[in-house]
């Protein structure tokens, strides 16, 4: 589907930006509400290859799209400017624990340019690589400008950490991209490069050089994100948009250089001292550790958090030694796909595989992880157990980054220097005793049949009554054209995995999950009619997106009790969106526990 050109249509169709007063997204459906709905060309919009019908109900304009309408929503957003303005209304953030939301600040903080600073990374990285062949001389203008060109990301990080951090935490961004300038400018860092200590009304500026810093801008941003609410309160409106910078710099600057920013360059080099004082008492170890574990961390998301120190060891030492070791990680996992290649007889996981191969020895491994190694389980253990004696080996060299990339191949270039030829020795074992391990102990017999890719067949997700889903008092769902399926009125507060799959869809409020089963079915579980309006209560999620679970897993808690109390029906309903593909079944049973509801046939 071309999300872009639907996204287009949709807003072309439905009378123009100009036209819409707000829009949002649930499960499901665009929601829109509009200043006139009668410029809406509702029969054209329902004619657009991807949209599935359009609703008019209590005062919106809903257009329904199916699991689609995440990527549409943001395909519109871009177009249009708008933000999902329903979902951003609700504190989300708040409901998190405080490592999930600092786990959240981080990856939202370095993802958006995470790219380029690996692109950047891997051009230092071949420069050093070209000037130790003696292909480069560093005195060229070649060298210099491309040097330039590479170096000029980090030298400037705390500007683009800057960017990122403030839109995270709702500040305005160039005020914090100001704030963040004043750090790297050429005066001040040429008095900290002296060591000269200046004063500011008197109180001295210990000298201190923020280039290429991670925590210092972090925290300022943070504390920034404090100061500007009570600027926006103090001024009014009319003078807000220029006194609220106003004061946000001249409180902001001279609070960074005299108290949070050494406060965080000593944090910094605490974090540093740490790393390299347990690296150095045992290199081999801390390698096998880092190389063994390294995937799991990604699974559960925690890897963000050492992505700032990894950062600030290039900041503070000029090298960092977690990097190479990690490449060992990512690829054992292509070596593990490899041996899933060669020994596999069933033809989807050996196509699988095989792509697999190519995207993670270039750090893409998630197609992997998610679609073979976890899933089989024995392949993941494999490439773990080459991940932690690869990582070992480059431990054991003590291998050193000279700038941060994304662990692959494409990375050997940054790790030439002290232990090189560790480095190429550690991630030539991690990927071949992953493929070795993987093709004799991986995998058992059923793993590597061919299986019938034909059938599915779905649990019912909840206990209770089942009723035909063209009995449920939602158009939408009763009229089939979001797909077949059935509908359970609950009687307890538990909805389970249907199948063994992944989690392609989670939504915010919690009313509703996607699950794309491992033969490729796609499942949309809903909860209640119209229970989006509830903003979450009631609902708790128990899986992310992204996520494999196997078949009767939980997936959401939910109070079906409170939930009709609140004046909405809590029938639990199953649909097969992508029902144009199978022909389906439906249980003849009345009951639902756990029993096999749907039984779903490829068509040919």
């Amino acid at each position: 589907m071309d999300y872009e050109k639907l996204a287009s249509d949709i807003v072309k169709d439905i009378g123009g930006k100009d036209n819409i007063n707000t829009a949002w997204h649930c499960a499901t459906r665009l929601r829109f509400k509009l200043k006139d709905e009668a410029k809406a060309d509702t029969q054209k919009i329902e004619d657009l290859d991807g949209v599935i019908t359009v609703v008019k109900s209590a005062g919106q304009y809903q257009i329904v799209v199916g699991n689609a309408v995440a990527n549409v929503f943001n395909a519109l957003a871009k177009q249009t400017g708008l933000e999902n303005e329903e979902q951003s209304s609700q504190p989300q953030e708040k409901e998190k624990n405080i490592v999930n939301r600092f786990i959240a600040f981080i990856s939202g903080t370095f993802t958006p340019f995470l790219g380029a600073l690996a692109g950047a990374g891997i051009l230092k990285g071949l420069l050093a690589l070209f000037v130790a062949l003696d292909w480069m001389n560093t005195a060229s203008g070649t060298y210099e400008i491309l040097y330039a060109a590479g170096d000029a990301l980090f030298n400037f990080l705390p500007i683009f950490l800057a960017f990122t951090a403030s839109k995270r935490l709702n500040v305005n961004q160039f005020v914090a991209v100001a704030l963040a300038a004043a750090l790297v400018y050429p005066t001040l860092v040429t008095a900290a490069a002296k060591s000269q200590t200046l004063h500011f009304m008197g109180i001295p500026v210990v000298p201190t050089t923020y280039t290429s810093s991670v925590i210092p801008i972090l925290l300022a941003v943070w504390v920034l994100s404090f100061i500007e609410p009570v600027l926006n309160k103090i001024f009014p409106e009319a003078i807000r948009n220029i006194f609220t910078p106003l004061f946000s710099l001249a409180i902001m600057v001279p609070l960074t250089m005299i108290v949070v920013g050494p406060l965080g360059s000593s944090v910094g080099n605490v974090l540093s001292t740490l790393v390299s004082s347990v690296y150095n008492f045992a290199p081999a170890l801390a390698g096998a550790i880092m190389g063994a574990f390294w995937q799991v961390f990604v699974i559960f998301g925690v890897h963000w958090t050492f992505v700032p120190v990894m950062m600030n060891n290039l900041s503070k030492m000029g090298y960092d030694p977690l990097l190479p070791i990690l490449c060992a990680a990512v690829i054992s996992q292509a070596g593990a796909a490899l041996g899933i290649f060669l020994k596999t007889k069933n033809k989807k996981q050996k196509a699988l595989a095989g792509s697999g191969v190519i995207t993670g020895v270039f750090g893409i491994t998630e197609p992997i992880i998610y679609g073979l190694t976890l899933k089989l389980k024995r392949p993941f253990i494999c490439a773990v157990i080459a991940g932690g004696i690869g990582g070992a080996i480059i431990g054991g060299f003590q291998v050193r980054a000279s700038s941060f990339t994304l662990p692959s191949l494409l990375a050997i270039p940054t790790y030439v220097g002290k232990g090189f030829v560790g480095s190429l020795i550690g991630i030539a074992v991690s990927f071949v005793l992953g493929a070795v391990l993987t093709f004799l102990f991986g995998m058992g017999k059923a793993d590597t049949q061919e299986n019938d890719q034909n059938l599915d067949k779905l649990s019912a997700p909840v206990k209770g009554t089942i009723i035909p889903l063209t009995s449920v008092k939602d158009e939408v769902f009763a009229s089939e054209a979001m797909g077949k399926g059935i509908a359970i009125v609950p009687t307890n507060d538990r909805v389970t995995s249907p199948v063994s799959g992944t989690i392609s869809a989670v939504y915010p409020t919690g009313h509703a999950i996607g699950i794309i089963s491992d033969q490729g079915a796609e499942i949309l579980i809903h909860i209640g009619i119209d229970t989006v309006k509830l903003n979450g209560k009631y609902f708790e999620t128990k899986v992310k997106q992204g996520q494999h679970v196997n078949q009767g897993a939980e997936l959401i808690v939910f109070d079906s009790e409170k939930i009709k109390a609140s004046g909405y029906d809590n029938t639990v309903m199953m649909i097969i969106t992508n029902t144009k593909q199978y022909e389906v079944e439906t249980t003849k049973d009345t009951e639902a526990d756990q029993n096999m509801v749907l039984t779903l046939q490829l068509t040919k």
